[in-house]
């Protein structure tokens, strides 16, 4: 044969290669319908998002304005000031007060969640450390019984729970928001910190106890350092349930002054301006001062989230 003969290839190999070429190609086409699809989806979300921020800066007349103006003409960033410190200028210029702060409603917010969050950090994390590595009777009955609470809706222990803090004589106070985390911290919580805990080798349990450790000494050094991932998911879940719960502040507490910001922010929308009609713009400010922290606390743990509820086992 000659050499043109061995260079030249065959009619299989060009049909294979065709192939290949074509998949690539269809592989990329798909991979940018994909991204196209992505990008567009993004921008719909985000499109509200910066309407809101971008009426937070607006007088309020301009937020009516047809056709709607993206970027205000003048950034009145006064409109946060005024919503933080619940004072506006008055006719002559001076600052007068109107009874309110938003930033108020915020440190009672921060501090309603920070001792929600402790809680079911420390009860749910020794739940499920006690369904997961503590053998004893009936622990399995008791694990089924503790997952059916979840299907029980809360509207239904909504009268008898405020009953008994009424008896407690604790009605706006911050413990009915509080206090029922302390004992358990939540069935779902729960199940997703036993999920994570039983994919921790008992080996390394066998090892601290043959060290000295007792079962709360395994608890403490081994488990909970192993389980950083389903506490940042456990964290962020409740993070963002307490800071935007809305029915139970609305039970409990009725002094203005504790109001937190979910509460704060239906009253400031329809009993902080002085008009007959909500200030849109003042509104909108308010917003995006109650939606700043879960975001940003979302944009740096996210990484904790979705460990956590990938390797917990919800991945649906």
């Amino acid at each position: 044969m000659t050499e043109s003969a061995f260079s030249k290839p065959g009619p299989a190999l060009v049909s294979a290669r065709r192939q290949n070429t074509n998949a690539r190609r269809v592989r990329l086409i798909s991979q940018l319908l994909v991204h196209l699809l992505l990008i567009v989806g993004g921008i719909g979300v985000l499109i509200p998002f910066f309407w809101m921020v971008s009426s937070s800066l607006k007088p309020d007349w301009e937020i009516f304005q047809i056709p709607p103006a993206w970027i205000p003409e003048e950034p009145l960033w006064q409109n946060y000031a005024i919503v933080l410190t619940g004072h506006r200028p008055d006719a002559e210029g001076s600052r007068a007060g109107q009874g309110w702060s938003f930033m108020r409603f915020v440190w009672n917010t921060t501090y309603v969640t920070a001792w929600v969050l402790i809680g079911r950090l420390l009860t749910a994390s020794l739940a499920a450390y006690g369904f997961a590595r503590l053998r004893f009777p009936g622990r399995n009955a008791l694990f089924i019984i503790m997952l059916t609470t979840m299907m029980v809706p809360s509207h239904v222990t909504m009268i008898p729970i405020y009953f008994i803090f009424k008896t407690l004589k604790t009605l706006d106070t911050y413990w009915p928001l509080v206090l029922p985390v302390w004992f358990g911290g939540g069935a779902f919580f729960i199940f997703l910190l036993r999920q994570f805990i039983n994919s921790i080798p008992s080996d390394y349990d066998d090892a601290a106890r043959i060290d000295g450790c007792g079962w709360f000494g395994v608890y403490w050094r081994i488990i909970l350092p192993m389980a950083k991932p389903a506490l940042g998911a456990v964290a962020i879940f409740s993070f963002m349930a307490t800071w935007n719960d809305f029915m139970g502040p609305l039970i409990y507490i009725s002094t203005m002054s504790k109001y937190t910001v979910a509460i704060g922010l239906h009253f400031f929308r329809n009993n902080a301006s002085p008009a007959a009609r909500p200030l849109w713009n003042l509104t909108m400010a308010a917003s995006v001062v109650a939606m700043a922290p879960p975001l940003l606390l979302f944009f740096f743990a996210q990484r904790y989230y979705i460990q956590g509820v990938v390797v917990s086992g919800l991945k649906g």
